[in-house]
């Protein structure tokens, strides 16, 4: 499949998700933010990146969410209210980037970011990441976190509309892959991994699945 071609685009005068999108079933929300294009300011400059592999997790079943065994200082933030953050430090070495969808009276759920596509700000993302390769910048979690800035500061932030915020976009023209979750030891038969086929910023990909969704 060949790369998608790299886009410029105009993404400031875009319209912000409302919470409406967020209070839905984790898995529709994770599905649904592919294409999806998360900003913020980073001092003077405006940076931008577009959704295009994310992960489900949902403590009232889910081995692997860090809510499974119940609420703690650390994850408090899945608890809710749906559309705000869910940053966390991996390992003590890179942050980590969730959406929180959870609704009154619903298990803990959140949406980690895995992989976007720069759109604006790409100089300052690059001098932070020290690589210049389009489609590496923002591929993994604890890269684009680096990238975009985020660190446990970003924790609990309210996203409607705010500072970052999630920006609407048509549905994307690439077939969504849906997989299981990578880089976790719990929980690894669920398929509550989605991406944009094709798409070389992605942590990685299923050739196979990729071939069957042609």
């Amino acid at each position: 499949m060949p790369r998608p071609a790299r886009q410029a685009v105009r993404v400031p005068d875009a319209t912000s998700l409302t919470l409406t999108f967020f209070t839905r079933p984790v898995l529709v929300v994770a599905r649904e933010l592919l294409g999806k294009t998360f900003a913020l300011k980073s001092g003077d400059a405006f940076l931008a990146a577009r959704i295009v592999e994310t992960e489900a997790y949902q403590s009232d079943i889910d081995h692997a969410s860090h809510a499974f065994r119940g609420r703690t200082p650390r994850n408090s933030p899945m608890f809710g209210p749906p559309a705000h953050l869910y940053v966390y430090r991996s390992y003590g070495i890179h942050h980590c980037l969730n959406v929180v969808t959870t609704h009154d009276g619903g298990p803990a759920s959140a949406v980690l970011i895995r992989a976007m596509e720069a759109r604006e700000g790409e100089a300052v993302m690059a001098k932070r990441r020290g690589t210049d390769d389009h489609w590496a910048l923002l591929r993994g979690p604890g890269n684009l976190c680096q990238a975009l800035g985020i660190d446990l500061s970003f924790n609990g932030r309210d996203l409607l509309p705010g500072d970052p915020t999630l920006l609407d976009a048509p549905p994307p023209p690439e077939p969504v892959i849906v997989t299981t979750r990578i880089g976790i030891s719990r929980a690894r038969d669920l398929p509550w991994r989605y991406y944009l086929a094709g798409n070389p910023a992605v942590s990685r990909r299923d050739r196979r699945a990729e071939l069957a969704a042609r």
